[in-house]
C-alpha cells in the first residue's frame, strides 16, 4: 500500500514526482494530506518563510483534500496520488476507478455543506482536467497550482 516513487517528470531536470498508492487504505484523505505535506517539506516549500509561501502550501493541501474526497465520494475511491513539481508549477493527480466526470458547482447560498470541491479546485488552480485511458476503467483528475515565488 505505501508505494512511494520519486523521479523527474517529463524529463524536466528541475522537477520531481512522488506517488502514493491509496487503494484499500484507510484514512485516505489525511494520509494524502500528510504525504503531500511531507513532499512539500522535502522540496523546501515548508516550513514557509513568508505568508505567501504558507498560503501556497495550504492551497496545495486543500486541493489534495478536495480531489481525494471527490474520488472517495463519487468515483469508487482513489487508487493513486501523484504530486510533482517544476520550478513554476506543482501538479496533483488522483487516479480513481470511477466513470463520472467531475464538474465545478456554484456554492449554495443557503450555506449547505458539500458539493463545492471542484469549485474550490477551479478557483485555486491555474488549470485542471481529466485524463482517461481508452479501454480502461477510471480516470485521472489533475490540477496545477503556481509554485510560490
Amino acid at each position: 500500500m505505501d508505494t512511494t516513487r520519486e523521479h523527474t517528470p517529463n524529463g524536466a531536470a528541475d522537477g520531481q514526482l512522488r506517488s502514493l498508492a491509496l487503494g484499500g487504505a484507510s484514512g485516505i484523505v489525511p494520509l494524502a494530506r500528510d504525504f503531500t505535506r511531507q513532499a512539500l517539506h522535502d522540496w523546501g516549500w515548508l516550513p514557509a518563510a513568508t505568508a505567501d509561501r504558507r498560503a501556497a502550501a495550504e492551497d496545495v493541501l486543500l486541493v489534495v483534500s478536495e480531489l481525494v474526497t471527490n474520488a472517495c465520494l463519487h468515483a469508487e475511491g482513489p487508487e493513486e496520488l501523484r504530486v510533482s513539481y517544476t520550478a513554476k508549477v506543482l501538479r496533483l493527480e488522483v487516479t480513481d476507478r470511477g466513470a463520472g466526470h467531475p464538474a465545478p458547482r456554484t456554492p449554495h447560498r443557503a450555506g449547505r455543506p458539500g458539493g463545492h470541491g471542484m469549485f474550490i479546485v477551479q478557483r485555486l488552480c491555474l488549470d485542471w482536467g481529466v485524463v482517461r485511458k481508452p479501454g480502461a476503467p477510471g480516470k485521472t483528475v489533475w490540477a496545477e497550482l503556481a509554485a510560490p515565488a
